[in-house]
């Protein structure tokens, strides 16, 4: 019987995607993929609007951490796991690196999984927030470099009716947070 649990690997910070991928690797090299399911980084995804331009990041969530999703009854993951390099070790009893590692409950991993989830939907910046009657450019879309007037905003879908002057008619146009910017 299988007994699989999450635990959580130090690894030497800034390293953590090439460990991630040593991991798998050697895992499939030495066929022992049935043991080693899942290998995680948990992350967040950043957007960032600078100059006008739209940019999606990822923000490792806990640097120097990896979590392993393992069958470590089988001696030889504990050891492929240990001998990468850049792995420090397991995390153990006590927060410390023990010889014997210490499965994620899992309420813990749920929390983790849970924010990797959430992450992965493009949540905007709530520190934006726009006026009824105000002017905006919008910066992205069929309607990049126009002007037009916040008509409507409907703040749950994070989105904008704009009234935009489109051959000397003002049309309006269902635009997200993201493809305006405020005019000062």
């Amino acid at each position: 019987m299988s007994d699989f649990n999450w635990y959580v690997v130090r690894a030497v910070s800034q390293q953590e995607k090439k460990i991630k991928n040593y991991i798998e690797n050697e895992a499939v090299r030495r066929k022992l993929t049935d043991f080693i399911p899942e290998v995680l980084i948990p992350t967040e995804k950043i957007i960032e609007v600078r100059n006008g331009k739209k940019r999606v990041r990822e923000k490792n969530f806990f640097p120097g951490y990896i979590l392993v999703n393992a069958d470590l009854n089988n001696g030889e993951v504990l050891h492929l796991i240990k001998s990468i390099p850049g792995v420090i070790g397991f995390l153990g009893k006590n927060g410390g690196a023990s010889i014997e590692p210490e499965p994620l409950r899992q309420s813990e991993v749920n929390r983790i999984l849970g924010v990797q989830e959430t992450s992965q939907e493009e949540s905007v910046d709530s520190g934006m927030s726009f006026v009824a009657g105000e002017t905006v450019k919008v910066i992205d879309g069929p309607f990049n470099g126009f002007e037009g007037t916040v008509e409507e905003i409907y703040d749950e879908k994070k989105k904008l009716s704009v009234s935009v002057k489109i051959f000397g008619r003002s049309t309006p146009v269902e635009l997200g947070y993201l493809q305006v910017e405020k005019l000062q």
